[in-house]
């Protein structure tokens, strides 16, 4: 189909306006961050980076930095596990109920945060607390968790479902174990989607507000400290500096997750070499 000019012209019109509606506010962010004045004036007078220091030596940015990448790596750690294991068994085997758990874990990512923040602090404190656990790392990372899972399994399962049975079968015909199979067979064909999975859930994990308030504790992940550190007008400087820091650490997974589940790389491109057992 050949579009007129007019037509070209509004698509290319339309596009730009959501390029702008969409990062708009954050170029204003950004461009706050080099303001040299403490106080937010638009226009900016005066353009320096003389904050960008300033946030680097903070020790308040420093540890809240260091939680948010333990918290988001911990918390990748268990969906890769999670994620691949439930997307494996729905993929490739019958049994009765299949879909139901299709639902159960995907359905995280819809809830509000605020109810599944609110479910976890419960269960830490009122179920898991008389036994002695209590807020820290560990239950952000699985308040993480909780959501993350669901973009691993996503990825994966749909790299699964792109793919032919008939390699796994064969591989078993030629004498391979399960584990023979899943490293030299399925292991090739799901590697893109799982780092890219990972990628996507370590960036929604370290960029995670709702949920870490409610399992947090004392504790504040680098979100958390700008949320905190808002109501403080003197450090709004160092607030868009971090707050710059962030959506560059955001878009650089995102982005190679989207060119790897994009598909067309090498691991799509080359059959695996399907293992034969020893005579």
């Amino acid at each position: 189909m050949v579009e007129s000019r007019l037509t070209r012209w509004l698509l290319r019109a339309g596009t730009g306006l959501t390029l702008v509606f969409i990062y708009g506010p954050l170029l204003v962010i950004g461009l706050y961050a080099f303001n040299r004045n403490v106080t937010q004036k638009w226009p900016i007078e005066e353009y320096s980076t003389r904050w960008f220091s300033v946030a680097f030596n903070d020790d308040g940015v420093r540890e809240a930095l260091t939680l948010s990448i333990l918290a988001a790596l911990g918390a990748t750690a268990i969906a890769l596990v999670l994620g691949t294991l439930a997307s494996l068994a729905v993929a490739r085997y019958q049994f009765f109920g299949r879909e139901v758990i299709t639902f159960a874990v995907v359905l995280p990512i819809a809830l509000p945060g605020i109810v599944t923040g609110l479910a976890l602090q419960a269960t830490i404190v009122d179920v898991l607390g008389p036994i002695g656990v209590s807020f820290g790392l560990a239950t952000i990372i699985v308040g993480h968790a909780t959501f993350c899972v669901v973009v691993v399994y996503n990825n994966v399962i749909a790299r699964i479902r792109r793919t032919s049975g008939a390699l796994d079968e064969a591989s078993a015909d030629l004498g391979a174990d399960y584990w023979q199979t899943t490293r030299y067979v399925m292991f090739p064909q799901m590697r893109t989607a799982l780092l890219a999975g990972g990628l996507l859930a370590f960036a929604l994990s370290f960029d995670e507000v709702v949920v870490t308030i409610f399992t947090s504790g004392a504790q504040q992940t680098l979100p958390i400290w700008i949320f905190a550190t808002l109501a403080r007008p003197a450090q709004l400087p160092i607030v868009n500096v971090v707050a710059l820091f962030l959506v560059v650490a955001s878009i650089i997974p995102v982005y190679i997750a989207q060119r790897l589940a994009g598909g067309g790389g090498p691991d799509e491109e080359r059959a695996p070499t399907i293992p034969t057992a020893a005579p």
